[in-house]
């Protein structure tokens, strides 16, 4: 049975960015603090941990006193680092650039919008570390929405300026400013107001997307190897089932079912941008030795 790792799945910059800076701060401090998981895979992070770094909340965020903190590639709001700043906590700024960027923007765009009485929208995960960032860029002054069901939050009388997630799906972002666009319109009739659409989702996540699609094809079975709570590796999975309905889901070697495997000459293991390329090649050892 052949079994072939995707060779363009793996960490994104983002991440080998933060996790190379948690390695090199971790040889030399005593100590290392996350601000929540450094990624969105348990199996990194407790090796991670196993080196000395150690995840906390922000809700014990008051305990710490002159230590090191890694903000990771998420970003945080300007009110977490004002209360570090305040508690003598030495940062260690992971943010991603495509995510230190998009807050630039929507902190610029809020300015310009609100002087025309409209409306911040965001497409993204409600509560997501990556979103709590974004809207802490304009004092919580915007409206979140996952999905076309939420669009009913929004005026259509008023302007739109529409951000996304980095981590979100290209597709749904394009239907969903088509939809706005389109309400707006049948709504305002005689009106002209404006509407904004900015894609700001990464190009690496849009672009794995088709590859990953070819991928599943290719193969007659898909491990895609993620972590649960992994916003991309939801997308990504989602679109390698959608071409291959033999695709499976595992965070590591010990979800893998012999059922599977059967009566299959290939498989294709591939991952989110938040899957490291050891734990792949893991999980590809272990369905070999199935086979």
């Amino acid at each position: 049975m052949l079994v072939e790792i995707d060779d363009k799945s793996g960490f994104c910059y983002g991440v080998i960015r933060a996790i190379e800076k948690a390695e090199g701060e971790l040889k030399e401090s005593v100590s290392l603090y996350s601000l929540g998981d450094i990624v969105h895979n348990t199996v990194e992070v407790n090796r991670l941990k196993d080196l000395g770094l150690l995840t906390i909340e922000h809700t014990r965020l008051n305990t710490l006193k002159n230590t090191k903190l890694l903000i990771r590639a998420h970003g945080e709001p300007p009110s977490t680092y004002r209360l570090l700043k305040q508690s003598g906590i030495e940062i260690i700024d992971c943010t991603c650039p495509v995510v230190l960027k998009l807050q630039e923007r929507i902190k610029k765009n809020d300015e310009q919008i609100k002087q025309q009485n409209g409306q911040l929208v965001i497409f993204g995960k409600r509560g997501h570390a990556e979103v709590n960032g974004l809207i802490g860029q304009v004092n919580g002054d915007a409206i979140v929405i996952e999905n076309i069901e939420e669009m009913d939050s929004i005026d259509f009388t008023r302007p739109v300026s529409l951000f996304a997630q980095t981590t979100m799906g290209l597709a749904e972002f394009e239907i969903l400013s088509s939809k706005i666009k389109q309400r707006m319109q049948e709504v305002q009739v005689h009106l002209d107001v404006v509407f904004q659409s900015h894609n700001t989702i990464c190009g690496q996540v849009a672009n794995r997307k088709p590859h990953l699609e070819e991928f599943a094809r290719k193969h007659d079975v898909i491990v895609f190897v993620s972590g649960k709570q992994s916003s991309n590796g939801k997308v990504l999975y989602q679109a390698c089932k959608a071409v291959n309905e033999h695709t499976y889901m595992v965070e590591d070697e010990g979800e893998l079912q012999v059922a599977w495997f059967e009566n299959c000459c290939s498989v294709g293991v591939c991952g989110a941008t938040s899957t490291p390329k050891w734990l792949m090649e893991q999980v590809a050892v272990a369905i070999r030795k199935i086979a």
